[in-house]
């Protein structure tokens, strides 16, 4: 993240309008229900019932951004990321290893007071299914099993039940319940984010230039509609139209009305890229496009601040050696400087110059692959 195009948010008067001002400091959640800005028309959602508030994850906020550093982003910057906020689109955020692409997410949430961030990281092998939901057939088929033996009188009926899954779970006349099976359902990220509630929740999709080449296309339909159907629910909402699932907060759940589930607001979604990889015109056209260059010495040195407030000279020499093997070429990520500054904070870095080196050698190992490692 840098400093230049637009000067910092620190350094400029900010924008009236911004929601996210990147200052760090927690907004005030009250007011944020009365002053929300009402979506485009074609972005309104009608969602419903409403899914529980989202749960607080402090520790895991601090864990990925230390004190949160202010001025990191410049002021034409953030009008980028209020932009995206505004238009309910997903922010594509492109830059290199270690520019702080995720911390972002963190960053928004933890300053418009939002709750816990929800992760969706993306492999080669990930496909739209398991960033919605997922459905435990072969565990409802053991717990149906269970209860069959447990209750001969309502063996027979449990015998002909569907292996789809359609059965409701209620209880039937002489024998106890099949088990429910929204138990049997877990929603992924994307399927939470999903949910309708009055503000949005976060979702930082990690690394989308990894995915095959159809998961961005098969997004395509999400994004425009704001909405999915479950197969196993849509099956039985005759018999039942509200099913309790389980979300991707732990331990928490949600009530799925007709096996659809339908935002209300629509969720700021950040999507980070490498920039390894081309997307499709139309998967851009829905995105909120946002490139974060390499973070300066200036913005490294707020990093290490924000992790290690007590700082020291030997920090100080770390953060100019790390600077200046970036200057030479060497493509490093700002993880490698902080995993350094902390083996010097708890004096694991040894005091001869020769010994030394070859340790920091082996932490900053370079990123590009030509460099020979």
């Amino acid at each position: 993240m840098n400093s230049d195009g637009g000067g910092t948010a620190r350094g400029r008067q900010s924008e009236s309008w911004w929601l996210f001002h990147g200052t760090g400091e927690p907004a005030d959640v009250a007011a944020l229900h009365t002053r929300w800005p009402p979506a485009p028309p074609w972005r309104e959602f009608n969602g419903g019932p409403e899914a529980p508030a989202p749960p607080d994850d402090a520790a895991e906020t601090r864990r990925r951004l230390g004190v949160i550093p202010a001025g990191l982003f410049t002021a034409d910057q953030i009008s980028v990321i209020n932009s995206a906020i505004y238009l309910r689109r997903p922010l594509l955020v492109t830059g290199g290893p270690g520019s702080g692409k995720s911390s972002l997410a963190y960053m928004i949430s933890a300053e418009l007071g939002l709750g816990r961030v929800l992760r969706w990281p993306v492999t080669s092998r990930t496909t739209l299914r398991s960033g919605l939901y997922e459905y435990d057939a072969m565990g409802r088929a053991q717990a149906t099993l269970q209860v069959r033996s447990v209750d001969p009188p309502i063996r027979r009926h449990t015998r002909a039940l569907r292996e789809d899954g359609a059965d409701t779970g209620r209880a039937r006349p002489g024998g106890s319940a099949a088990p429910p099976v929204g138990d049997f359902i877990q929603l992924a990220p994307l399927g939470t984010a999903l949910l309708p509630r009055p503000l949005p929740r976060v979702l930082l999709v990690d690394e989308m230039d990894k995915s095959d080449f159809d998961l961005s296309n098969d997004l395509l339909n999400i994004i425009e509609d704001g909405e999915f159907d479950i197969p196993e629910l849509t099956r039985i909402r005759e018999a039942q139209s509200e099913v309790a699932v389980n979300t991707a907060d732990r331990g928490r759940t949600a009530k799925i009305r007709n096996g659809v589930v339908r935002c209300r607001a629509f969720p700021i979604i950040v999507i980070t890229s490498n920039g390894e990889r081309e997307f499709p015109p139309a998967f851009l056209r829905r995105c909120v496009r946002m490139e974060i260059p390499s973070p300066s010495a200036e913005n490294l040195a707020a990093l290490v601040a924000a992790h290690f407030p007590r700082g020291s000279a030997e920090h100080h020499e770390i953060l100019e050696n790390f600077v200046a093997r970036r200057a030479s070429g060497a493509l490093l990520a700002a993880d490698q400087l902080l995993n350094a500054v902390h083996l010097t904070a708890v004096g694991a870095l040894p005091a001869d110059d020769r010994a030394r080196g070859e340790l920091l050698d082996a932490i900053w190992r370079r990123l590009d692959p030509d460099a020979g490692f």
